[in-house]
Parts: structure tokens; C-alpha cells; sequence
């Protein structure tokens, strides 16, 4: 059940929950940014008990103790436990957790639990990505069937959204930066606590998000953005490459997709990359559009924009993004060491995503927690074909402030039939995020992700 909906939820939902053509937002409504709603369309006032406070603009500059490179020292690191909750009163607090966050207490008594802290409304984006949000929110607009977009560039394409569409879009083009280069891994621990560590390089150079971006010009490329990731670890696997250019009106030119085998040592067109395939290495513990909590085209659902609730979720994760720790303190059986995890409340946008009639995928609903200051999806429920809990996801998030932006640092996949789960984005051994590349479009072909795998 949905709780508190708000009125900007709640009237928009029954009239646009079914329609395939949305109507714009007016200039009235685009003048509420930056006023009663923050840049990109979140509620900027505390919510009626102070629990949640009012945003008033979000990490906007680096502590002073930070320096390129380094792992992002905690703003927040002198706040204490307000509370916990754990099997003992997950009942009392259940009005704030999802079903998917009170599955997981089922599944793990005597050992899950949630450390509730104070609310930092933390989140913020360069002005640039304000501007343009403001400057094309009555100008955007989605291509027919919602599989794609059009009219908009650089900022958050639906900051008042009226459908469950155009909510997971803002979580799609989400600004992240610019060029980014990624360091880390991922473990799937069995059900024992034993596991091994993948590693990956990653490259993302975000078009979309270019300052420099006009619709006209993303309308003639047709790309949003080029990703290229390579594994690096175990020997076995080193090597195999993937690259993917995902399209900006997926109707004209749906995903492009390549993958690099190291042991044949050839590039092939990987068209399958997508939708339920398995994703990399990953003991077949998510799906390829799990990956980012939520990517790639979403024709293969019907969205519904439910409304708002207050939720716990993982938010300014500093702690679990520390060099200070090692894999073996925050993996463990069943789930990540929660001594390491920051639990706070927000106000989220609730959007359910049922599998269209006669298309096909492992997941038959899905039901999206996307944090109101960020976009970003931190908390899925997802459930299988026979309607029960399937996986939860959780992203924990933070501010990288030299950019700045709010992106996960973490994300946890756990699957409740095997009691197992995958850790993407482990980090805390590796280099840093750098925010600060230049790549350009040679460096996304097919023949660079040749020269990479090898």
C-alpha cells in the first residue's frame, strides 16, 4: 500500500496513469522551480513534523579537507544513531519501509537491521543542469509508446511529472557528469559469506548531460550517452569487454550493443544485451536492466505513477564508501554489514512498472522508490511471475561534491530465493571516481573496445 500521496501525485495519476500522450507542463507550473519546488521539481519545504527538513541547496562546494582523488571524507561523520530498527519493532516503523525492505527482515531476523540517522538533504547539481531544466521543462516530451525523448537536453526532463514514464526518465538522464571513468568490482557472496571479487573499469561519456547540448543536437546523433566497461579481474575473465550507445529515440535506432570475448578475441554485435539477459559475472543475480537500479528502453512495461510516501533509505553512504574499510568488513552471509549502512527518511516518488500483455521478462512487477531531490532510484521491489517478492535493490547513495552530484556509491541486489545477493560498485580498495576526463567519441567504437580487451 502507498502512503501519503501527495496532491501533485494524486491528480496527476488518475488522469494520466493509461495515456500514451502527455500533455506539457505549463509556464505556470515550470515557474514553481526554484520557488515552492527546488531546481528539479522537488517539494523544497520540510515535511509537517521536521522529520524531513527543508533542502536548501544541497552540498554545493568540497569539504575543505578534500582533495582530487581522494574517497569523500563525511560531512556528516560526528551524527549519531537516532535509532535502529530490526525484527524486534520493524512493525512500529513499517508505514516507512517498503515491502521489499520488510521482506528482507523476514528473511534475515536475527541479523538485519536498519540504523536510522538524521535526514540530509545533501543532493545537489551544477547550476547548468537547473538552468536547463527550468528552460525546456514545458518543451520535453516523450516519443510515441514513451520509448524515447525529444525537445529537451542536459537537465531533468519532467521535474512536475504526470505519469510513471516520465519518472523513470528523470532517473534515466539524471545528471551524473560529464566523462567519467569508474573503478571497483562486484561479489556475490553465497550463502555462506564466501565470495570472489570481479573487477571492472568503466568509462561514461554522458551527451545528454553536455552543457554544450541542444535538443537539435541530440536529435541528430540520436545518442544519450557511450559506456564501455572491462573486466579486469579474475584472470579468467580479463579481458571481456563491453560497449553500449544508448539511443535518444530508441523507436529509430534501438540500443547499440557490443561485446569483446577475450578468449576468441573478437568483437560481435551483442543485441541481446538488454531487458532480462543476465548481467556481467553476476552469478545471474540481476538482469541487464537492473543494472543502475533501472536502464534501457521501458517499452516492455506499463508505468503508473502511484504518488509519494516518506521511506528510509540508504542515503549519504560516506561510511560504506570509505577507503578505511576492506571487502571482507561490509560483505558478509545474507546481506551487507548494516553496522556500515545510513539509513535516512525522504520523501520518494513511488512508480510501478507491470509487464505488458505478450512481451516477456523474469520480472512481472516492479515498483521503483526514486529519491525527489536526486532521481535517483534507491530502493526496487520486484517480484516474479507468480506475484510474490522476488529481489530487493537498494543504491546507496551520496554527493560526489566536486561536481557536484548524488549517485550511488554502492548497489545491493538480493535475491530472496537463494538468500544470496550481488554487490555492485565496490570501490573502497580502488582509485576513485574520476569526474574530470575528456573522452571523446573515438574512444567508444568498436575498435576501441578491441584495443581495451586486449
Amino acid at each position: 500500500m502507498i502512503r501519503k500521496p501527495t496532491l501533485i501525485a494524486a491528480a496527476f495519476c488518475s488522469v494520466f496513469a493509461s495515456s500514451s500522450v502527455l500533455a506539457k507542463i505549463t509556464a505556470d507550473e515550470a515557474a514553481r522551480l526554484g520557488n515552492d519546488l527546488t531546481p528539479i521539481g522537488a517539494e523544497k519545504a520540510a515535511n509537517k513534523d521536521g522529520s524531513i527538513p527543508a533542502w536548501t541547496g544541497g552540498i554545493t562546494t568540497p569539504l575543505a579537507s578534500y582533495k582530487a582523488g581522494m574517497h569523500h571524507p563525511d560531512p556528516y561523520a560526528e551524527d549519531k544513531v537516532l535509532f535502529t530498527i530490526d525484527k524486534s519493532n520493524v512493525d512500529k516503523y513499517k508505514e516507512y519501509l517498503s515491502p521489499g525492505q520488510i521482506e528482507l527482515f523476514k528473511t534475515y531476523p536475527d541479523t538485519f537491521k536498519m540504523n536510522i540517522y538524521q535526514t540530509r538533504r545533501s543532493a545537489s547539481y551544477p547550476q547548468f543542469v537547473y538552468d536547463a531544466t527550468k528552460k525546456y521543462a514545458t518543451t520535453a516530451e516523450l516519443v510515441e509508446g514513451g520509448n524515447g525523448i525529444k525537445n529537451t537536453a542536459v537537465g531533468v526532463p519532467f521535474p512536475i511529472p504526470k505519469d510513471g514514464l516520465e519518472a523513470i526518465w528523470n532517473h534515466l538522464l539524471r545528471f551524473r557528469g560529464l566523462s567519467i571513468e569508474r573503478f571497483g568490482g562486484q561479489a556475490a557472496p553465497t550463502a555462506s559469506g564466501s565470495y570472489n571479487y570481479v573487477g571492472f573499469d568503466e568509462q561514461l561519456l554522458v551527451e545528454y548531460s553536455d552543457p554544450k547540448a541542444t535538443p537539435e543536437k541530440l536529435q541528430e546523433s540520436n545518442i544519450l550517452f557511450k559506456f564501455k566497461q572491462k573486466v579486469t579481474e579474475p584472470a579468467r575473465l580479463a579481458g571481456t569487454a563491453l560497449l553500449v550507445h544508448e539511443t535518444m529515440d530508441q523507436i529509430l535506432t534501438p540500443r547499440q550493443a557490443w561485446t569483446y570475448n577475450s578468449g576468441q578475441r573478437r568483437v560481435r554485435r551483442a543485441p541481446n544485451v538488454a531487458y532480462d539477459a543476465p548481467g556481467t559475472a553476476a552469478d545471474s543475480l540481476r538482469t541487464t536492466d537492473d543494472f543502475d537500479m533501472f536502464n534501457g528502453s521501458p517499452n516492455r512495461y506499463n508505468w503508473t505513477l502511484k504518488g509519494k510516501q516518506e521511506l528510509y533509505i540508504p542515503y549519504n553512504s560516506y561510511k560504506l564508501h570509505s577507503d578505511k574499510l576492506e571487502y571482507d568488513d561490509i560483505l558478509q552471509a545474507g546481506h551487507i554489514n548494516p553496522e556500515y549502512v545510513r539509513y535516512e527518511k525522504h520523501r520518494v516518488w513511488v512508480v510501478e512498472a507491470n509487464l505488458k500483455e505478450g512481451t516477456r521478462h523474469i520480472y512481472k512487477k516492479r515498483v521503483f522508490y526514486i529519491d525527489e531531490d536526486s532521481w535517483q532510484v534507491h530502493v526496487a521491489d520486484i517480484y516474479d511471475n507468480r506475484d510474490q517478492m522476488y529481489r530487493v535493490a537498494m543504491a546507496h547513495g551520496l554527493n560526489y561534491y566536486e561536481v557536484p552530484t548524488h549517485w550511488s556509491t554502492l548497489e545491493v541486489y538480493h535475491d530472496l530465493n537463494s538468500r544470496r545477493y550481488l554487490a555492485i560498485g565496490l570501490d573502497n580498495q580502488e582509485k576513485m571516481y574520476d569526474f574530470s576526463q575528456s573522452f571523446n567519441d573515438n574512444e567508444f567504437t568498436s575498435s576501441a573496445l578491441r584495443r581495451e580487451g586486449r
